[in-house]
């Protein structure tokens, strides 16, 4: 396998897990760079913001409501971007302090790490992103106590729970259930829960290994804890039994190192962690109760490649025969939601059928992965148009060789992913 970035030979690492992507850390940060460039995202995400406030209609409400959801998560991108541009063009204070070399070296470290963890205490890619920037800052405020420090990954760690925590407690947030939407059929089951703030996570941005020795408990990665099954689960815990159960269950800190983290006795974090657990395991679905994610096998693949085509040929039919009949579709953060396949493709019907009014355009997809899962990332050629524009990324989970789940996120996050914008 070659190096993506710099198409050099990647040597084989001989071991189980995801291959890499890149030769050396020193590719996979330019690609990173790249990915976060603020050129051309930029431009589109305000040509997507003008296109869509010019479309802002008062009525009906549920309309206006969903089209301002929408405007506010591309506002929140564009601001993001906007910083990151900003910074990048100011010279930093760090620059003159001592140790910087060392420091440079922990943070490029722990940094996959330190933003799984605080994705999944927040359940939003954006706001990870940010809060582990805000860690590093913290962190180099007291460099100085670097040299003194016996374990400097459980000093970071630290540090970003406690950010989390403050954020947390600022937001003062919870997750709720979906409601009925006046006029649209979501299906007879039971209304799913709704975390508007949930995101995907791009799989290539996940830690590779664990972040020091080679002993289980000290493995910082569960993949199967960054399933959206999961993450929307422990969203409904409170922020200091979430903590307590990421930092035990998770990142694997024994009981005594999870209570000096949360900065509490460990008869509380004990505590924390037994009632979190139990909270947890009521949230989760049905057989899910041992969080384990399954691993796309080559089955789940080619129902991804027959999944994609039926898209392609707009055969709705074909697209029945993939979906489970108990299907759920979600979307935050918009309101939409459908709870079996009648319908889900009762909604999607009229938008893929050129005699119909409503007829969206044709579809093209390419396959990514986000929280363990296969994806597609979904381009629409309206009518009249000959480029195919970023619409939706869809997160897909498979049950017993169909589609049991379908989490349908925003066209900003592409550029996380390192996907286009446009075919």
């Amino acid at each position: 396998m070659n190096c993506q970035m710099c198409g050099k030979p990647i040597a084989a690492s001989g071991g189980p897990g995801r291959s890499a992507s890149y030769c050396s850390q020193a590719c996979r940060q330019r690609a990173y760079r790249e990915r976060r460039s603020p050129g051309r995202p930029v431009e589109e995400l305000i040509s997507d913001i003008a296109e869509r406030a010019g479309r802002l209609r008062p009525t009906p409400a549920e309309a206006l409501h969903a089209d301002v959801e929408a405007l506010s998560t591309r506002f929140t991108q564009l601001r993001r971007l906007a910083r990151q541009a900003r910074e990048e063009n100011v010279t930093p204070e760090v620059v003159t302090k001592p140790g910087e070399d060392t420091f440079t070296a922990l943070i490029e470290q722990h940094r996959a790490e330190l933003r799984a963890h605080c994705y999944r205490l927040l359940g939003s890619y954006d706001e990870a992103e940010d809060l582990t920037q805000e860690t590093f800052l913290r962190a180099w405020r007291s460099v100085e106590t670097l040299g003194d420090l016996d374990n400097p990954r459980a000093w970071l760690y630290k540090i970003a729970t406690n950010v989390c925590l403050d954020f947390l407690r600022k937001q003062n947030r919870a997750p709720s259930t979906y409601e009925p939407i006046p006029g649209i059929d979501s299906g007879d089951g039971p209304p799913p829960p709704k975390v508007a703030w949930l995101q995907p996570y791009p799989d290539d941005q996940l830690p590779e290994r664990a972040a020091v020795g080679d002993e289980p408990d000290e493995q910082a990665v569960a993949s199967e804890t960054l399933e959206l099954v999961f993450l929307t689960a422990i969203q409904h815990l409170p922020p200091r039994q979430r903590a307590a159960v990421i930092l035990r269950d998770v990142a694997r800190w024994s009981a005594e190192e999870t209570a000096e983290l949360l900065g509490s006795t460990p008869a509380s974090a004990n505590s924390a962690v037994q009632r979190g657990r139990a909270a947890l395991r009521a949230a989760l679905p049905e057989r899910r109760e041992d969080w384990s994610a399954v691993a796309p096998t080559d089955e789940d693949r080619a129902l991804l490649q027959r999944y994609m085509e039926a898209a392609l040929a707009a055969d709705i039919d074909a697209m029945a025969e993939l979906v489970r009949a108990d299907a759920v579709l979600t979307m935050p953060p918009n309101p939409f939601w459908f709870t079996t396949r009648e319908a889900l493709l009762g909604f999607v019907r009229p938008n893929l059928d050129p005699e119909s009014p409503r007829f969206a355009g044709h579809w093209r997809h390419l396959p990514t992965r986000a929280n363990g899962q296969l994806a597609v990332a979904g381009y629409l050629q309206c009518p009249g148009t000959t480029v195919y524009r970023a619409q939706l990324l869809d997160v897909l989970r498979f049950d017993g060789g169909q589609i049991a789940q379908i989490t349908t996120f925003e066209p900003h996050h592409f550029t996380a992913f390192g996907l286009p914008m446009t075919l």
